[in-house]
């Protein structure tokens, strides 16, 4: 019993927010049938009082209110996938089956006080009716117009109302009938289309969310690419012409076919320097940049980031590694977490070493599955003798990602395999992004995109950083 109570709690911590929402609210309106059952049904069974034919007519009353209960549960369900547009309504019979029980049961109530079996002003009856209406009221609520269901409560209500009058009700009783039937009516009305509204609202936002970081990744593929063609486009025009120009000359035997090659050359040299620039304006990381850009992507998530920083002075290469492990921390808390917060300290002891901490509050029962993401990142803090650790906290639910920097100088950070550098330009000078060139290093709004680990592919290289081994 206990493992299987654990199951069902991984299997729900496992669902999204959203999924564990709408099941929720599921499940609260599917038991909103049986509530009023409960509530109204056992008042009404212990008034009745008389001949066998009273519990004959009794008993038929409580199993016809059972019969509404299991239509409305039917009928809710279904009623909530078609006002969600991803069903199909509930099948007309099933409307019709709904309201033939309760006319029954109307019937057989009033007849029970006709008879004297039940006391012409005991509330009873009412709440036997009670039992049932909401039921029945919600389906038409969420599948047919408002108007048309407050007129099909509004026409129930009446009936009863009437049919109690004529076996001779008295005046109070039938005014407490009216009003509690009227109020149980439309209860069940708006309660579940209110329920449905919020679940449509919520299922939109979440799509004008994934909308928004899709729109985020394709305006940064587009800055790259306008990059990559200002660098190229005019740099292989030029060799284009030359090329041509070369071959003119060397057709004609000219001796200056040569001098036109070499210039191709060096052109052809320049094109892949600019073009390392512009990959490095991508692969470079500066730890103030990729913290900018984290807190901007997870609060567009909808995820509260704060940072904690003292901004100690740090060498450029330790900065480096840090915006890695920052970068790689906010793409798994997108990924594979549903955090609600994410705080990042960062914090340097009276002995010189730096500690970053990433902590978010959705980690999740299992494991993602493997990845390269925390394995790259022990290589690159590896470079300037850092550390990298992983914890989960179960209890808490909490990943916490933690990076350390010794106080000694750190070496200069290796590249990754296949990344450019810049010592191995044709011509031996190397390059860097001058600032506001095409190697420059990124603003905030464009690391915010690169935070959540969509840099495009560039020219010799593989993707962006690689999915996470494990977050929460």
């Amino acid at each position: 019993m206990i493992h299987w109570g654990r199951e069902k709690r991984r299997k729900w911590q496992r669902r999204s927010k959203l999924q564990q929402v709408e099941v929720s609210t599921y499940w609260l309106l599917l038991l909103s049938p049986w509530i009023f059952y409960v509530s109204g049904m056992p008042q009404f069974a212990v008034q009745v009082a008389g001949p066998p034919p009273a519990a004959v007519l009794e008993g038929a009353v409580v199993v016809l209110g059972l019969l509404q209960c299991l239509l409305g549960v039917r009928g809710l369900r279904r009623g909530i996938d078609t006002y969600l547009g991803t069903g199909q309504a509930p099948p007309r019979r099933l409307l019709v089956a709904g309201l033939v029980t309760f006319l029954l049961t109307t019937a057989l109530v009033t007849v029970l006080i006709a008879q004297g079996w039940v006391a012409n002003d005991n509330p009873a009856p009412t709440m036997a009716l009670f039992a049932g209406l909401p039921s029945l009221t919600g389906v038409y609520g969420l599948t047919v117009s408002r108007r048309r269901s407050a007129a099909v409560t509004a026409g129930g209500c009446v009936l009863v109302t009437a049919a109690f009058a004529a076996v001779g009700t008295t005046w109070p009783t039938l005014l407490g009938t009216l009003f509690v039937l009227a109020v149980g009516g439309l209860v069940g009305i708006f309660s579940p289309r209110c329920s449905a509204w919020y679940l449509a609202v919520m299922r939109e936002l979440d799509e004008a969310r994934e909308t928004q970081s899709r729109l985020a990744v394709a305006e940064e593929r587009l800055r790259f690419s306008r990059d990559l063609h200002d660098v190229m486009g005019r740099n292989l025009s030029v060799i284009a012409l030359k090329s041509e120009l070369a071959t003119q000359l060397a057709h004609r035997g000219a001796a200056s076919a040569a001098e036109q090659m070499r210039e191709v050359q060096e052109l052809a040299r320049q094109a892949q320097t600019e073009v390392r620039a512009v990959v490095r304006g991508y692969r470079e990381t500066g730890l103030e940049t990729e913290l900018a850009g984290a807190r901007a992507v997870l609060r567009a998530a909808g995820v509260d980031c704060r940072i904690e920083s003292a901004q100690p002075g740090l060498a450029s290469g330790a900065q480096a590694a840090l915006g890695w492990v920052v970068r790689e921390g906010a793409t798994n808390v997108l990924r594979h977490a549903e955090a609600s917060c994410c705080v990042i300290r960062l914090t340097r002891d009276a002995a010189g070493a730096t500690a970053l901490v990433m902590e978010n509050d959705g980690l999740r029962p299992d494991p993602a599955d493997g990845g390269s993401g925390l394995t790259g990142l022990r290589e690159r803090l590896a470079a300037v003798d850092g550390t990298l650790t992983a914890e989960r906290d179960e209890t808490a639910r909490v990943f916490r990602l933690r990076a350390e920097i010794p106080a000694s100088g750190p070496r200069r950070p290796q590249p990754p395999p296949g990344a450019p550098d810049g010592s191995d330009d044709a011509d031996g000078s190397g390059s860097s992004g001058a600032p506001g060139g095409p190697g420059a290093g990124p603003t905030p709004e464009e690391a915010g995109a690169r935070a959540a680990g969509f840099a495009p592919a560039a020219v010799g290289e593989g993707t962006g950083p690689a999915r996470g081994e494990n977050d929460g």
